[in-house]
């Protein structure tokens, strides 16, 4: 299954997930330091909620998360045949998570766009430097990562 993924800067994270915990009537299905992510089943959404003290209310990024890396893969080449730029990270470990991905560059209104599957949990947040400025664009991991 594929589902849009939402990641937004929070002020206060506990204050986030409280209001989103009772907006989509759904737990957290990750919490880790500074960061929580919602599997929420309708409308079919991964909300990520990042600790960015007074940037609270903007957009991180946005995705798509997508069932495994043939997915990731398909969009890869359908997207290149699209003329779309793209910076892979495969194996790469972002927000808690080991995933294979890729960044959409060169979007008309500069947001960050990934498609992702994620391959398996992990204890750190950003352990090989995903969402750097080198990749995406970002001004630092914490502007746009997953």
């Amino acid at each position: 299954m594929s589902r849009l993924q939402l990641a937004l800067n929070v002020d206060n994270l506990e204050e986030s997930v409280e209001f989103y915990s009772r907006l989509f009537d759904t737990a957290p299905a990750k919490r880790r330091p500074g960061y929580a992510n919602f599997a929420v089943a309708q409308p079919p959404l991964k909300l990520v909620l990042i600790e960015d003290p007074g940037k609270g209310g903007s957009l991180n990024h946005l995705g798509v998360e997508v069932p495994d890396t043939a997915a990731v893969d398909d969009e890869l080449t359908r997207l290149a045949g699209h003329g779309f730029a793209a910076v892979e990270e495969r194996e790469s470990t972002c927000c808690y998570a080991k995933q294979d991905k890729f960044w959409v560059q060169n979007t008309p209104n500069h947001e960050q766009w990934e498609i992702y599957t994620v391959l398996a949990d992990s204890p750190t947040f950003d352990a090989q430097g995903c969402c750097t400025t080198s990749k995406t664009g970002a001004s630092s991991a914490a502007d746009a990562c997953c």
